[in-house]
């Protein structure tokens, strides 16, 4: 009678253990349908729009309008946030910050315009419209917005292809004013529709590669403003300023350009000295380029420098940006080239200023937003191509200096801004007889900091592939060109996702001892497998095209030879489980190795079963019929397959 007893309390847990695996089963089975993709786009474009948990529910009432209203404003504009806890301390840190940036944008500003082929003036204006409308619509506290020294090497190395800057100077502006309202076009559009993945495909590493190669393109074409060098070539890769350099040298050089800007070159690098190694004295290298400015531009006037070979900016011209719209040049036979040129500096301003935000973010605490921040980069531009500036993005430098000057919201932006106005309304005339090698001085003290060996031996000992991304880049800039460079970074980081993609990971999964849980087997050595159950996971987010034919391979090679050793009666695998918990996407060509599989598996005499599929692939699956096709045999976890394949009954679903 006890054993009775005990036969029929181990047969109702035996059922109910059934039961409760049937149910988790169709947890799996009947989930809802996934979000449709119309769904997910009008979702997309509501978070761009309304910040999160601020939605459509307070247009029941007046007073919810407009709290709605205030959500959006807040959105679009986060200067509506930050103002309304601004105070007089929090202005006193900014005006220091703002007066200390302005000390540096300044002369950097009319050496990158310099650098850009264009008259100095530019560089002034594009410090002055970008930093108030960034102000308004960005989100970092500490990123100084103008000019900078890469975006200046695209435009002087791409734009006179099409127009040239000596001969027709007038043309070749309103290419690079037409290149920067794209430029906008293209950020705006990046922040808008939620597109910002797609900056992502120049990594980490392209970007330290680039930037590295850029910055001595950079170095030898300021070799032209100290050497006081009249023409020059407007190649950029390295050979060619290199041949430029060595026959200039051996033709006409004036030694006071370069004993001039080596004077100054080397105060700049000593105030930088002095202020790492006291804190106090940040102000130092801040303003060390001004005083070079101020001091060289009078001891030119004084000694009349200029008459003995010195080479000198001579006309500023004097005040406020003027109206450009009306120089974009739409119908120019070469706009298709001059949108392509504007694709590749958004996408490079863009990914240079973010790493700039975020990492001063990532030091005070707090967040940006990088939708908005496209967003407002794109505005600024797009507003800045109609008032004389070209592209204008965040500063590594200078949103360094404004961070150590203690700046505390974007007002810093406004009195920079506002401090190149008064420069632009009273000062231009006093920079008549500033030295274009002290210019070339100050682009040069910038560069070090962009040449960063260290991180590429970092990228090195992590990752190697990325590594080969990171020198692709670098060399490709140096000895080819800026599009060449950033060509060959893009070619070899889609390569190596497709890589990853055509060709994902399996691994078999064996219990730990004394759990439920699954691991990799070679990564956990004491994972114990099954002797009738080969648990297979594939490493890859989507089952397509691509990887689905290699996928199947692997799988039927490694039951091939499961079988095999079955014959020998190592193992007897009854069944195949394959884990889709990284799974995320299914497409129709990886349904159909799916069935393939199973087919090919039945008619060894095994059974293949699926385990914990994601929304988006179970719901495919269903309505393929696959689940059918199969027997059901779908469950929740691998422990449940396990328990259910090679129980004595198999749960029917």
């Amino acid at each position: 009678m006890a054993s009775s007893a005990i036969e029929t309390d181990g047969q109702e847990i035996l059922d109910l253990e059934k039961n409760r695996q049937a149910e988790m089963s169709q947890w799996v089975l009947n989930a809802p349908e996934p979000p449709s993709l119309w769904r997910e786009l009008m979702d997309s474009a509501r978070e761009t729009v309304l910040p999160r948990g601020k939605r459509f529910p307070y247009l029941k009432d007046k007073d919810g309008l407009s709290k709605t209203v205030i959500s959006v404003l807040q959105a679009m504009f986060p200067i509506f946030s930050w103002c309304r806890h601004y105070n007089a301390t929090k202005l006193r840190n900014d005006l220091l910050a703002g007066l200390t940036l302005a000390s540096l944008c300044i002369p950097q500003s009319i050496g990158y315009a310099t650098l850009a082929k264009l008259d100095p003036q530019y560089g002034l204006y594009t410090s002055v419209i970008p930093p108030l409308i960034y102000a308004v619509m960005g989100t970092s506290r500490d990123i100084a917005i103008g000019p900078v020294a890469v975006v200046s090497l695209l435009m002087s190395s791409m734009v006179p292809k099409l127009e040239d800057p000596e001969a027709n100077p007038i043309a070749y502006r309103n290419l690079v004013l037409t290149t920067t309202f794209f430029a906008g076009i293209f950020q705006a559009a990046f922040g808008l529709f939620r597109l910002g993945f797609l900056v992502d495909f120049l990594s980490h590493a392209a970007i330290v590669g680039f930037v590295s190669g850029a910055a001595i393109v950079i170095g030898l074409q300021q070799m032209k403003g100290l050497l006081g060098i009249a023409h020059f070539t407007n190649k950029t890769d390295v050979i060619s300023v290199m041949q430029a350099i060595w026959r200039s040298v051996h033709q006409y050089w004036n030694p006071h350009n370069f004993i001039l800007g080596c004077s100054f070159l080397s105060f700049i690098k000593l105030t930088r000295f002095v202020g790492k190694r006291n804190r106090k004295l940040f102000w130092l290298p801040a303003t060390a380029p001004l005083i070079s400015v101020v001091l060289s531009t009078l001891l030119v006037y004084l000694t009349r420098a200029d008459k003995h070979g010195v080479m000198i900016i001579k006309h500023i011209k004097k005040g406020l940006n003027p109206g450009s719209i009306h120089e974009l040049q739409f119908n120019n036979p070469h706009i298709g080239e001059v949108a392509k040129t504007g694709l590749i500096v958004a996408v490079i301003a863009i990914t240079e200023a973010t790493a700039v935000g975020r990492s001063f973010a990532s030091i005070k605490g707090y967040h940006i937003n990088g939708n908005q921040e496209m967003v407002a980069f794109g505005f600024m531009n797009i507003l800045g191509s109609f008032t004389s500036c070209y592209v204008a993005t965040g500063s590594f430098s200078r949103s360094a200096v404004n961070f150590s000057a203690g700046c505390e919201t974007a007002m810093s932006n406004i009195v920079m801004a506002i401090t190149v106005i008064i420069s632009l309304e009273l000062f231009t005339r006093l920079l008549y007889f500033t030295p274009i090698a002290v210019l070339s001085a100050i682009i040069l003290s910038a560069l070090p900091g962009l040449v960063d060996p260290h991180e590429a031996y970092y990228i090195w000992k992590v990752d190697k592939l990325d590594f080969l991304v990171c020198i692709g880049a670098f060399f490709g800039v140096l000895f080819a060109s800026v599009e060449i460079g950033l060509l060959a970074a893009v070619i070899i980081s889609f390569v190596k996702i497709i890589i990853f993609s055509i060709r994902p990971g399996t691994e078999e999964l064996g219990r730990l001892p004394g759990t439920d849980i699954f691991c990799d087997v070679n990564q956990y050595p004491m994972a114990v497998k099954n002797s009738k159950a080969l648990i297979i996971r594939v490493k890859s987010g989507l089952l397509c095209f691509a990887n689905a034919n290699f996928v199947k391979e692997k799988i039927m090679k490694w039951a091939t030879e499961e079988e095999e050793n079955d014959s020998q009666g190592k193992r007897t695998v009854q069944v195949v489980i394959l884990d889709m918990s990284n799974l995320m996407n299914i497409d129709m060509s990886g349904i159909a190795s799916l069935l393939e599989l199973q087919n090919n598996l039945a008619s060894g005499g095994m059974e293949l079963a699926i385990t914990n599929p994601k929304w988006q692939v179970i719901h495919k699956l269903r309505l393929a019929n696959f689940v059918t096709k199969m027997g059901g045999r779908v469950f929740l976890t691998v422990g449940e397959a396990v328990d259910a394949c090679l129980g004595a009954k198999m749960a029917a679903v």
